[in-house]
């Protein structure tokens, strides 16, 4: 005798998958509970929390555009950094360098 695969309707999927996430309970005695296998409510939570990570990580237009602009402010801003760490070297060395030529 085959095992015969049972069908569950989206919406019991994802009232399982509410219960399983609003209660905080183990996925595996949800399951148990409910009566389908754990590796099938696990694979929905896990398809659910991807599909909400990836609507609540999207980025608006407004948002895109100013990650744009920090990005490229902090680039010259990383540049003006390593410009002026050179300049202080360069000044530290000439009065170094000036200071042990003096003549008394």
């Amino acid at each position: 005798m085959g095992n015969q695969r049972k069908a569950y309707t989206p919406e019991y999927k994802d009232e399982a998958v509410r219960l399983a996430i609003s209660t905080g309970r183990p996925v595996a005695t949800v399951a148990r509970e409910l009566g389908i296998v754990e590796q099938t409510l696990g694979n929905w939570v896990k398809a659910y929390k991807v599909q909400h990570e990836a609507d609540a990580g999207a980025l608006s237009e407004t948002e895109r555009a100013e990650l744009a602009r920090l990005r490229k402010e902090n680039a010259e801003l990383n540049m003006d950094r390593a410009f002026l760490k050179k300049a202080s070297l360069f000044f530290a060395q000439e009065a170094s360098d000036t200071n042990g030529k003096r003549s008394n």
